[in-house]
This record gives C-alpha cells, sequence and structure tokens, in this order.
C-alpha cells in the first residue's frame, strides 16, 4: 500500500524558513511562529506574524521578516523582569522607557547582521507609511515616545529617521537634544548591557522632566526590599533562565541547514542572504548569559550607569601625611585617654579571639603509620598478640591558610564622637591581635576632601552645569595601616581619626571597589574584607544633580559584585545603620559600644568557618598517606 505525500502549500517553504530563522536569532528552539490576521506582535515565546499575500512582493515579504527580526531579537537581548523593575510603573514615562528599549534590542540586530538591519527598516517605513506624522506641525501633536525611540535608534544605528517620521523628530530634537545630549551620547557605550542602559534611559527620564513617576517606583522599591531578600529571587530566575536558553536544539538548526535549499525556491534574491546570516546569529547577546556577561563595575562602573565627572582632585594618601607627627602623637595621646575604661573589654575580647586563632595552629598528630615513633598507647595490643605489628605516629602542623584582613571604616561626619573613638579603638587593639597570630592586617579609611563638592563642583560649574555629571565630589581614601607595616609604626595614625575637620561626606561605593582592589593584589591565600559604617552613602553634591539613589545604587552593584564574582569574602557591621539590607554577611549594632564584641565574634566565626573547612576536606587517612609515602 502506497502512502501519499500532502501536497506542500506554495507558502509553506517561506514560512518554514521565517520560523527557523527566528528560532535561531532568538537563540530559543521553543519559540512559536504564527501567521495570523491578529496586529503582529510577541507574547512570551510566541511571536504573531502577518499573513502573506497569495504572491507577496518583495517589500511584504521584507515586512513580515522585520516583525520576525524584532520578535526574535526581543526573546534573545531582552530580559523582561529587568525591565520591569526599571521601568516606570505607567503614563507617558512608561511608553517612552519601552520605545527606548525596543530601539536599543532592535539596534543590536542591526548591526550585527546586514539583512535584519533591512528588514526592520523596511517594518518600521511601513508602519509611517500609514500614519499622518508628515503633517504633524506642532509638538503638542507629535508623540515623545515615537520621537524618543526613533532618536535613540538614530544614535545608536546612525540610521535616519523614515521620511514620513522626519517631522515628528526635528520638532522634539532640540528640545531633547538641548536637556540631555550628554546622556544621549552615552548610549552606544552600553548598547549590550541592558540594566546599565535602563539606568540611562532613567537617567534621560529626569533631564526631562519625566521623573515624578521614576520616584514612584523608587520609593516602592525599597518598600519591597526591606520585606525581600533582593538577590535571592534574581539568582534562581537567571539560573533558570540559563539552563532554558542553554536547552537550545541542535534538530531545529539542522532541520534549518536540511530544508534551506527547497526554501530558496520560493524566496526573493534577498532571501539568500537571510540565511547566509543566521550563522552570526550565535554572536547576538543571550538571555543564558545576562545583560553584562562579560564587564564588571569594579573595572569599568560607567557602563553600570555610574560616571564620575572628574577624578583629578581624588587622593589615595597616608595617615601621616595629613598632619605632622607632633600632632599625630597628640591625637593618639587624646584617644587613648579617652578610651582606657573600653580598652579593657576590647583587650578580653581580642585575646580570646588570639586563644581561638592559635589553638587552630597547634600540632596535631597522624597515627596507625608504619614508620615513625612508636606508638605506646597502642603496645597493649602487642601484649596481647604478639603477632600483632607495631603502630607509629608522627607529629604534623595544622595548615592554617595565610590569611589577610582589612578594616574598611566610614570616615563620615556621622561617625564623629563615639563612634568613631569606638571604632579606631577596635581597629588598633585587633590589628596587634591577628599581628601576634600571623594574620596580616590593613586600616584603611575613607571620606571626602571636602564639603558639598570642592573643587570638582567649581569644574562643574565653571563647564556652564553639564546635566547629570554623576559622582561630583573629590574623594579622600586614607591609608591607616598597611597590610606589610607592623603595628607598633603604625598605631598612632589611627589618632588622625580624632582630628577636627577630618571627617566629611562618604562614598560608600568606590571605597569598597577601593578596598576590594588592594586586596586583590595581595599574596595571601585567604582575603577577608570588613567594612564598618553608620549609615547609606551620602554626598550632597552629588545627589543635588543626579537621582536619589544614585550612590546606593552603585554600592549594590559593587557588594553583588565582591560577593558573587571574588574570591574576598566581604562582611560588614552597621552601627545604628542596617547594613543587612546591602550585605549577605552582615550585622548591625545599636550602640557603639556593642562594636567591640561583634567585631571580634564576627571575625572568630571566619576562622572557625576556615577550620571546619580544612576538617572537612582533610587529606585521605593517615594510614593511606603513610603508604603512599612507602610506596613512593
Amino acid at each position: 500500500m502506497s502512502l501519499t505525500r500532502r501536497k506542500e502549500a506554495p507558502l509553506d517553504p517561506f514560512k518554514r524558513a521565517v520560523t527557523l530563522t527566528t528560532r535561531s536569532i532568538a537563540a530559543d528552539s521553543g519559540v512559536e511562529v504564527v501567521f495570523t490576521s491578529e496586529p503582529p506582535g510577541l507574547s512570551g515565546k510566541t511571536a504573531r506574524l502577518p499573513e502573506p499575500s497569495r504572491i507577496p512582493s518583495k517589500a511584504e515579504i521584507a515586512v513580515i521578516r522585520g516583525h520576525a527580526d524584532a520578535a526574535a531579537l526581543s526573546v534573545a537581548c531582552h530580559d523582561p523582569r529587568l525591565h520591569e523593575a526599571l521601568a516606570p510603573p505607567s503614563g507617558e514615562a512608561r511608553a517612552v522607557f519601552e520605545a527606548i528599549e525596543q530601539a536599543r534590542v532592535e539596534a543590536i540586530g542591526a548591526k550585527r547582521m546586514q539583512g535584519v538591519a533591512a528588514n526592520l527598516t523596511a517594518r518600521m517605513e511601513q508602519r509611517y507609511e500609514r500614519s499622518r506624522f508628515a503633517e504633524v506641525a506642532d509638538r503638542s501633536e507629535a508623540p515623545l515616545p515615537d520621537a524618543l525611540g526613533l532618536l535613540v535608534r538614530e544614535t545608536l544605528t546612525g540610521q535616519t529617521p523614515p521620511a514620513k517620521a522626519r517631522a515628528v523628530v526635528n520638532l522634539w530634537r532640540p528640545w531633547i537634544e538641548g536637556r540631555a545630549r550628554t546622556v544621549l551620547d552615552r548610549m552606544p557605550e552600553t548598547l549590550f548591557d541592558q540594566e546599565a542602559f535602563g539606568r540611562l534611559t532613567r537617567d534621560l527620564l529626569a533631564a526631562l522632566n519625566l521623573a515624578d513617576q521614576l520616584e514612584q517606583r523608587e520609593d516602592e522599591d525599597k518598600s519591597a526590599e526591606s520585606e525581600t531578600d533582593p538577590n535571592a529571587a534574581d539568582a534562581e530566575e537567571e539560573n533558570a533562565e540559563g539552563q532554558e536558553r542553554a536547552d537550545l536544539s541542535a534538530d531545529a538548526r539542522a532541520e534549518q541547514e536540511s530544508q534551506g535549499d527547497d526554501s530558496l525556491d520560493d524566496r526573493d534574491d534577498g532571501s539568500t542572504e537571510r540565511l547566509d546570516r543566521d550563522a552570526n546569529a550565535s554572536e547576538l547577546p543571550r538571555r543564558s548569559e545576562p545583560w553584562r556577561p562579560n564587564l564588571s563595575v569594579l573595572e569599568d562602573p560607567e557602563a553600570f550607569g555610574y560616571k564620575v565627572f572628574t577624578r583629578a582632585y581624588d587622593e589615595i594618601v597616608n595617615a601621616e601625611e595629613l598632619c605632622d607627627a607632633d600632632e599625630l602623637d597628640r591625637l593618639r595621646a587624646f584617644l587613648d585617654k579617652q578610651l582606657q575604661a573600653l580598652h579593657g573589654a576590647v583587650a578580653r575580647l581580642a585575646n580570646r579571639l588570639q586563644r581561638r586563632l592559635l589553638a587552630q595552629q597547634n600540632r596535631g598528630w597522624d597515627f596507625d603509620l608504619e614508620e615513625g615513633m612508636i606508638d605506646a598507647a597502642r603496645l597493649a595490643r602487642v601484649i596481647v598478640d604478639p603477632m600483632h605489628p607495631l603502630t607509629f605516629k608522627q607529629e604534623r602542623d595544622t595548615k592554617f591558610r595565610d590569611t589577610v584582613v582589612t578594616l574598611l571604616l566610614d570616615n563620615s561626619g556621622s561617625m564623629r564622637g563615639r563612634p568613631i573613638m569606638v571604632a579606631a579603638c577596635c581597629a588598633d587593639i585587633l590589628a596587634r591581635t591577628l599581628e601576634r597570630c600571623g594574620v596580616k592586617v590593613e586600616i584603611l579609611g575613607f571620606t571626602t576632601r571636602a564639603w558639598k563638592g570642592g573643587h570638582s563642583r567649581e569644574e562643574w560649574l565653571n563647564a556652564l552645569k553639564p546635566p547629570l555629571p554623576g559622582r561630583l565630589n573629590d574623594l579622600r581614601h586614607i591609608v591607616y595601616k598597611s597590610a606589610d607595616a607592623p603595628w607598633r609604626r603604625s598605631r598612632r595614625n589611627l589618632g588622625l581619626m580624632m582630628r577636627e575637620g577630618l571627617l566629611k561626606e562618604n562614598i560608600d561605593g568606590e571605597a569598597l571597589a577601593w578596598a576590594h582592589q588592594r586586596l586583590l593584589a595581595r599574596p595571601e591565600q585567604r582575603r577577608i574584607l570588613m567594612m564598618i559604617s553608620d549609615g547609606a552613602p551620602v554626598d550632597d553634591s552629588t545627589l543635588s544633580v543626579n537621582s536619589g539613589s544614585y550612590l546606593e545604587r552603585h554600592l549594590r552593584q559593587v557588594i553583588e559584585e565582591i560577593e558573587t564574582r571574588s574570591s574576598v569574602e566581604l562582611l560588614a557591621i552597621g552601627i545604628g545603620h542596617d547594613v543587612t539590607r546591602y550585605y549577605r554577611r552582615a550585622v548591625t549594632v545599636t550602640d557603639a559600644e556593642e562594636l567591640a564584641g561583634v567585631m571580634t565574634e564576627k571575625l572568630a566565626e571566619l576562622f572557625d568557618e576556615d577550620l571546619a573547612w580544612r576538617q572537612l576536606h582533610r587529606a585521605v587517612p593517615s594510614a593511606a598517606r603513610a603508604r603512599r609515602r612507602k610506596l613512593n
């Protein structure tokens, strides 16, 4: 019995080729493509495309492919969850944000593949061909989302707006560029980073006086963060999406290759280019590698939306360079006098930490060996059974990993008085204690050189106040004790914290990145960074000309980078400030008097964890080790 093969419709090869190409560009074999009379668009992973005519023209084919390319690029390069987190909740600001994000997604494909660029252009020209935008003569009749979307597209790709939409763009262009030209110029640098690009878009909205709804969203986000952990759900979703993206079907690619010849017969001359360029689709950024696969906020903060107006006046300075030796001696004496009562309590805690550390470094014994010293405790077995072999033991040193600890102290004005004295005393005694145990300690401080901007703000004013300048103050990072300097030579430097006028503003994110970078340059096997702060980052000069969450957002980015991608172990202690909102390993004390006990206990916990890790991963039993040595 013969089977009759179903006759293929004339447009089936074209539809099949479009479907396979869409999945290839999206890097997702689960994408569904349907041809329908409904408006084209993307719903989840279902792309709706226009039903082609019985004999479609080249222009119609290009438009259909343009809709398919736009949907595929949205799947490959757009994270809906991140979009919801960054976008305004509603209104015109939301429409503008979505238009700009769509321009970013399409620009990625247009810059990578010429065929995609041509198809997206055909789709856009058809859209505006049917509109009456060419007749618009007043801004009140010209939609701002369309104008901004086209202007951002021009900035990212160099492609001019369609002829029918140029009137809309030209009506808005002087007003937009007059307020946000600097932000627009930075957008190409963050094209492949959705988060950084989204934050630039928020800065753009702020520059265009559309920030009211952004502030509403930030208030909602802060409320949500106080109730839930913002990192756990993100990591779980990113892992799930990464696994989903990794399941791209090889069968879809094989089917595309096997059926490519059939498709070419029913396509116009531009179809060949369409299939040939599919091989380049793998170059597109995929959601399996989230929006910043090869970037680090520690190395390139500007790519993550954090800009510094100028670094010309920043300084990293040793404590002894900020005042003469006589003044340092006087300040240290003042510190010792003020903290005599606290000194005893801290010393007792430090001694307890020292005993715990030294206990981990005590020597131990390996038993049941075939050579070494006779194990007298097991001689009874030989007496009972003279044929039982003698057993031996050998003394060994417990491995204690080389460790360096950095204490990073907030030197902001809010620490003035008792908090900074307690912090200085605790750092001093802990440094001495850890040094006795063979653990190197570095003590750093961070503040600014001036209140309300200093030379940086003056330079900004002289430059006629360009919008959104970024960090706008002069940093001062202080080295009180380097890791290699002995405590006895550095102890008087801590008295500098008592100096009137030293404590000013605090820009935590950059200070944390600086301390982390110093730790990475150290040769020790284990690196611990302890941040001690009493509040969120605050710099009036910076926050007065940027968004209210500008410094806090950067701090969160730096913390996430260190906690998830660095070998440095990070912990934080907040003095009257809930640092658990920022750090995974953190504790908050309500009174500066509690600082000594908490610092000591947290360090002890870290070293106890190290001991438990060594015991868990201890080498094979001692008898086996001895046999192996004997064989060698």
